[in-house]
């Protein structure tokens, strides 16, 4: 088990541009309790793996509040205000210099020198008994080397690339090539494709900083979080680098070949429309008969204290400053969470009125604009009735909580009150997996990702090519089924008992969009999103390329309404607009132009409208 009680702290003495990478402080998040020092060791011993690991991951927490703020003051889901700081105000409208705080390439190349150096000092023949022992931490390396450099290049562009370690003055002043993303992937990938399926390493639990809603301390208590959901699953970081870089195949390929081996389901998550936050907005507009289920987890969950639903890997962060390091993320959106006079997790002690960050009303906007569907009664029969009321999607509500303070009413958001960074979630894969299918030519398979989970119950909607397709909700092809039994093989014999309990996105904010009786139908919800296209100017070719452009927006959609703030935002959008740009459906620049309505909102310096300016000023 890794603690936080340190004996010896580890330092590697690498180089890099005046990168000296130290694992510094006497008590940190991760360190073990080996009285093992390691200064530029051989990496001979078996137990020398785990030490870099972990060194490793130390540098995830140095980068995760730029990685979050870079990736989401630029995007369209939050907006500024009275309090916020100078350098996330510049980030927001575009004016961000090589002076903000936020713009550091340096804590990134830190986290790839001691990557390339473990990479090419690692024994990899070290064995217990048959069992080659360095195999994980040899592909946890390779994974978070290619995540870094894949941040890199969605920041920056074209960026210095090097694969060997730089140990001295000399080779860090020697001239490296630049690569973006498509020559990352090129470069990268072979290596990478070598341990795939190779699981992440797990050394048990490790203590967080976290802070319990049931503990009345003023101060963040320890919990522990198991130490595989700090790393980064290679075929995940694997499926986002053929993604950013619309090779879809292979991306659907490795987001499915990780979900497979991990089993790793969409499990059925709810929010109750009749609990007290969302009564006391929604009174009036709450219909008179609802039948309320509570099968599942409750989606909040997700965010609480040291809760593994939904986890796939995350960055957690120290308890306090000398336990290693902090994070500013849940300040900048209204919650203390280091606070030692703030009483426990939910006291209102700890919410912030000077927060520093909202919601834009965009997210609103989108947000308030979903149906919710629900049964007004309990099924009886094979029959059902759904129906529809106007509350919106209620993932909104339980993001950002309403809280009254000194007579203020104002908004705070959740997702951080753990101090817990999430970079990769069940829900995050399969929205990346929808999008990959969906540019492969399968939006139904796109659209079943959301409405009723790939499962063996897609086989009621396949289409048999009548006119009576619409009424009877059948909307998978017969192609996107053969993809389903043989490339991306969901529903092969071999997998389809593992997959049986898939539950559609959407629901887990819209209610009841399940099955044939939902009025959360494919054809409805593309036409409607055409429709929206069209009052925007844009004149749909009459192609199956318009289905994939608006099931497109549909996702961009959903991955606003389920992943909002977690970092992804600005990225996810570039990537689209990527995507876009190069189908040139609506034109050779739409993409762009897609991009900078988007954020239109925000007055940006710069025009987005050239991909040189979606990129911040290296230094």
């Amino acid at each position: 088990m890794i603690t936080l009680n340190i004996k010896k702290h580890l330092a590697i003495g690498l180089v890099c541009c005046g990168i000296a990478t130290a694992m510094t402080g006497c008590q940190d998040l991760f360190e073990t309790d080996s009285d093992r020092q390691i200064f530029d060791p051989a990496l001979d011993q078996k137990t020398d793996s785990m030490f870099y690991t972990l060194g490793i991951l130390k540098g995830l927490q140095q980068v995760a509040d730029q990685y979050v703020m870079t990736g989401e003051m630029r995007g369209d889901l939050v907006q500024t205000n009275q309090y916020t700081e100078t350098d996330l105000r510049r980030l927001a409208d575009f004016t961000a210099d090589v002076t903000n705080k936020y713009d550091s390439a340096y804590l990134y190349y830190r986290i790839i020198n001691n990557c390339n150096y473990y990479i090419a000092h690692r024994d990899t023949s070290l064995r217990t008994g048959s069992r080659q022992v360095t195999l994980p931490e040899y592909a946890e390396a390779l994974a978070v080397r290619a995540w870094t450099y894949m941040q890199l290049c969605k920041t920056y562009g074209s960026v210095p690339f090097y694969t060997d370690p730089l140990t001295s003055i000399g080779d860090a002043n020697s001239k490296l090539n630049s690569m973006d993303l498509q020559g990352v992937c090129d470069a990268l990938m072979p290596e990478l494709i070598k341990f795939s399926g190779t699981q992440v390493p797990d050394y048990g639990e490790m203590t967080a900083g976290v802070l319990s809603s049931s503990s009345s301390s003023d101060n963040p208590v320890e919990k522990r979080v198991r130490s595989k959901f700090a790393m980064l699953p290679i075929d995940l970081v694997m499926g986002d680098l053929y993604l950013e870089t619309n090779q879809y195949d292979k991306a659907a390929k490795s987001y499915f070949r990780y979900l497979r081996d991990n089993e790793m389901i969409l499990d059925d998550a709810y929010i109750d429309p009749t609990s007290d936050n969302i009564m006391t907005l929604m009174r009036d507009k709450m219909p008179a008969s609802m039948y309320i289920t509570t099968a599942g987890f409750q989606w909040d969950a997700i965010f609480n204290e040291a809760s593994t639903y939904d986890l796939i890997s995350l960055v957690p962060m120290a308890a306090n400053q000398l336990r290693g390091c902090v994070t500013e993320l849940p300040r900048y959106f209204g919650y203390d969470f280091y606070s030692t006079t703030g009483g426990g997790a939910t006291s209102t002690k700890r919410y912030l009125i000077e927060r520093q960050i909202d919601a834009s009303q965009a997210y609103v906007a989108l947000s308030d604009s979903q149906a919710y569907y629900y049964l007004p009664n309990e099924p009886i029969g094979a029959s059902t009735t759904v129906s529809v009321a106007d509350l919106g999607d209620l993932r909104r509500h339980q993001t950002f909580l309403q809280v009254s303070k000194d007579d203020s009413l104002f908004y705070v958001m959740r997702k951080f009150r753990s101090a817990n960074i999430p970079i990769y979630r069940t829900a995050t894969v399969y929205l990346r997996l929808a999008e990959a299918v969906n540019r492969m030519g399968h939006p139904d398979i796109a659209f079943a990702i959301l409405k009723d989970g790939i499962n063996v119950d897609i086989t009621d909607y396949l289409q048999v090519g009548d006119s009576t397709d619409i009424e009877a909700g059948r909307y998978i092809t017969r192609n996107s089924y053969a993809l389903l039994t043989n490339e991306v093989p969901f529903l092969s014999q071999e997998n389809m008992a593992l997959f049986e309990e898939n539950y559609g996105i959407h629901s887990r904010g819209c209610g009841y969009t399940r099955g044939k009786y939902s009025p959360y139908q494919f054809h409805t919800v593309v036409g409607k999103k055409l429709d929206e296209l069209k009052r925007l100017g844009v004149t749909p070719t009459g192609t199956a390329a318009d289905t994939i452009n608006a099931m497109e927006d549909i996702l961009c959609d959903e991955m606003a309404l389920e992943l909002a703030f977690e970092g992804n935002r600005f990225g996810d959008l570039t990537r689209l607009a990527r995507h876009k740009n190069d189908a040139q459906l609506y034109g050779a620049n739409y993409g762009s132009q897609w991009l900078a309505n988007k954020l239109a909102y925000k007055k940006p310096a710069v025009s987005l409208l050239d991909e040189k300016n979606w990129y911040l000023p290296f230094k």
